[in-house]
């Protein structure tokens, strides 16, 4: 997607009827070694890292649970749309675990220092008209019965983007992004 010129927007969305992405396996990971666990972390995070950086908007669609991995994904896009029966938490505390691939720096940059806090502090899971009242997603949409509402107006939002100029929606990415790091 980074190099392929035709893409002008990319939207995340899940197949799953009623779940964004649930983050990880936690059945999996309690096999795992420490190394192992360090690995899967750090290819994690390099993920979420190179989804961050397309060149491109991005727009998670969230039509259902973005819990702990899931919510990092949410977080890595450049916007994000609910539907307002959403759920979505860092409830990697709830579990012992710190939320590692990105979700401590992306969480606050969204709703503030205090707030990103208290979220990752108490594991809450908030629905998709508190997430919009936060600031921690852009739109919150009620829910369809297709059960894909967030993804219809993501697609909404991306036909907004299409038509501006493609050079400068991507510089004005990067001049945001980098912007964010002075």
């Amino acid at each position: 997607l980074r190099f392929d010129e035709q893409v002008r927007v990319v939207v995340f969305k899940s197949q799953v009827k009623g779940v964004f992405c649930a983050g990880a396996d936690l059945k999996e990971r309690a096999k795992m070694d420490d190394a192992e666990v360090g690995e899967f972390v750090r290819r994690l995070r390099n993920l979420m890292d190179e989804i961050a950086a397309l060149p491109v908007p991005t727009i998670a669609a969230i039509d259902g649970y973005a819990l702990g991995g899931g919510l990092e994904l949410a977080l890595a896009c450049d916007l994000r749309v609910a539907a307002s029966s959403a759920k979505m938490g860092l409830i990697e505390t709830t579990r012992g675990l710190l939320p590692g691939a990105g979700g401590t720096q992306r969480l606050p940059r969204c709703v503030g220092i205090g707030l990103a806090k208290e979220l990752i502090f108490t594991g809450r899971q908030v629905d998709g008209d508190q997430a919009a009242s936060m600031g921690l997603v852009n739109h919150s949409v009620p829910q369809n019965s297709e059960g894909d509402a967030a993804y219809q107006r993501a697609l909404t939002l991306a036909k907004e983007i299409l038509p501006q100029a493609p050079f400068a929606v991507k510089m004005g990415k990067l001049a945001i992004n980098k912007g964010m790091e002075v």
